[in-house]
């Protein structure tokens, strides 16, 4: 939008500086922001600033003739545009994920005022502004990212406790627990997390059975608690059933309960089981790969019937509980092998969800480093150790065949074993070695890192961090493409961002 030349200046009267406000105003915007567009009350795309074009080739796009014109949600995948145009409600904040990255975006409405016939204005839609306020969320937001995630560990303390007070209620029969985590707890702003919240949040929204696919130590169970806590659900109880936990003998009693005298040594009052415990909630059937095959039929009865019968009693009882299943294991492969029933793995697979692994979301490794850091020190009531730049690139270049799990494993033995509160590569591979944990990415020789509280590691530190984070990346991009023999498209897939993003932290986009 050209600037006002001195010959067609706008008056000073109030108009006329509310009109030259706006239009600094979007100058401003244009030249501030990482990118901006603007589409017509139809949808359709009108203008692209320079800043937004650079995005162009990685939605597909080789020059803008091809990208202008077009409505808005065919060329830019997961926007949210057509809904401001439709609400008139602006979207001030929101993280938006697609093939060309992950961004924090601001959607802004776009009104006319005319007279409304009865002595006041309507401020009609007619379009709208998309602004791209940061292409690189995770290094960008990563202080405030931290210190609400510091905020929500407290949060999810309290309600730790909370929840620990009521499961002891719920052992005696008063009240059963609530979901213990949200989805904030599921640390991580990698594409790969950003997308497994997203589906899991439009999970909680529905009323269907979910499945829960992902390797042991993912965060299955969290998430699980999470699609409860932000359903229409959330205040109703939260039942857990660790099928592999439980004796194949007990199992059908510990899902149906029993009548009085059901079998010998049942307790004389007889007992609800969990179906019926989750009456109202949500019932988490953790390792479902594992429920025996003479089990599965009944479960299939109770999911399709909403009805169960209690082991000794021929009284149907009905519950109302929405189910929540999860496995590592290949359920598929189980159904080929009949070790799995084809019509419940049908049932259970309304709404799957696959939780993907560490090695997937490696950016995510250092906010969970230090998640996990100080919930460790919470608990052992010491400060957390700090890991040096070289020891945290050591771990992004694990395997991490148990996942977060694996990776706390490590943190606590790293408390432990530590005699300083600043952690080296050479202790972390110390650890490494010790636990037999497999590394897939290489990292550069540690005996070019610094020695810890020397001179010169001090004097790194002391670097801009954005210059240490920039580092890093370019460290974890090395390792990882000489892992994959250079092939840019599987070290992003590896990296856990788009190839577009990975050309761009390599100066080649």
């Amino acid at each position: 939008m050209p600037a006002a030349s001195p010959s067609t200046a706008l008056p000073l009267d109030a108009e006329g500086i509310l009109a030259l406000a706006a239009r600094s105003m979007f100058q401003l915007f244009s030249s501030m922001s990482q990118g901006m567009f603007l589409i017509d009350r139809s949808g359709r795309i009108v203008w692209v600033n320079e800043g937004y074009r650079r995005f162009l080739p990685a939605l597909g796009f080789s020059d803008l003739d091809q990208f202008q014109g077009h409505m808005v949600e065919d060329v830019i995948p997961n926007t949210q545009m057509r809904r401001v145009l439709e609400t008139g409600e602006p979207v001030l904040v929101d993280l938006l994920t697609n093939k060309a990255g992950t961004f924090v975006v601001s959607r802004l409405p776009l009104r006319e005022e005319r007279p409304d016939g009865q002595g006041g204005v309507i401020g009609e839609v007619i379009g709208a502004i998309g602004i791209v306020l940061f292409d690189h969320p995770q290094t960008t937001l990563q202080p405030l990212v931290s210190k609400f995630a510091l905020l929500q560990r407290d949060l999810d303390e309290a309600r730790r406790e909370l929840a620990s007070q009521r499961g002891r209620a719920a052992r005696t029969g008063e009240l059963p627990r609530q979901a213990k985590y949200s989805f904030a707890s599921f640390i991580g702003s990698s594409p790969a997390a950003v997308e497994v919240k997203r589906h899991a949040r439009r999970a909680a929204q529905s009323t269907s059975p979910v499945l829960l696919l992902g390797e042991t130590g993912t965060g299955k169970e969290l998430l699980a608690h999470a699609i409860h806590g932000a359903s229409a659900r959330a205040a109703g109880p939260f039942v857990t059933v660790n099928i592999a936990a439980v004796p194949d003998t007990l199992l059908e009693a510990e899902f149906f309960g029993f009548a009085p005298g059901a079998f010998t040594g049942a307790d004389r009052r007889g007992r609800e089981g969990k179906f019926k415990f989750a009456d109202g909630g949500t019932l988490f059937l953790d390792e479902i790969g594992d429920m025996p095959l003479s089990l599965q039929a009944k479960l299939l009865r109770a999911l399709q019937e909403g009805e169960i019968e209690p082991l000794g009693s021929n009284k149907l009882v009905p519950f109302d509980a929405r189910v929540i299943a999860a496995t590592s294991r290949d359920l598929p492969a189980l159904v080929r092998e009949g070790k799995f029933r084809e019509d419940l793995f049908y049932r259970l697979n309304v709404l799957p969800l696959r939780v993907p692994p560490l090695r997937e979301r490696r950016s995510d490794i250092p906010a969970l480093v230090e998640a996990l850091g100080e919930d460790i020190a919470q608990r052992t009531g010491e400060a957390p150790p700090e890991l040096l730049p070289d020891a945290l690139a050591l771990l992004a270049g694990q395997h991490w065949r148990g996942n977060t799990r694996e990776l706390r494993n490590v943190l606590e033995q790293l408390a432990m074993r530590s005699d300083s509160q600043r952690v080296d590569a050479a202790e972390v591979a110390r650890v490494l070695a010790e636990t037999g944990v497999e590394s897939i990415a290489a990292p550069e020789p540690l005996a070019a890192a610094p020695a810890a509280g020397g001179d010169d590691d001090a004097e790194a530190l002391l670097r801009p961090l954005a210059e240490q984070v920039a580092e890093l990346e370019r460290r974890a991009i090395a390792a990882t493409l000489a892992v994959t023999g250079g092939n840019k498209l599987a070290a992003a897939r590896r990296l856990g961002i788009s190839r577009a993003t990975l050309y761009d932290r390599m100066g080649e986009g």
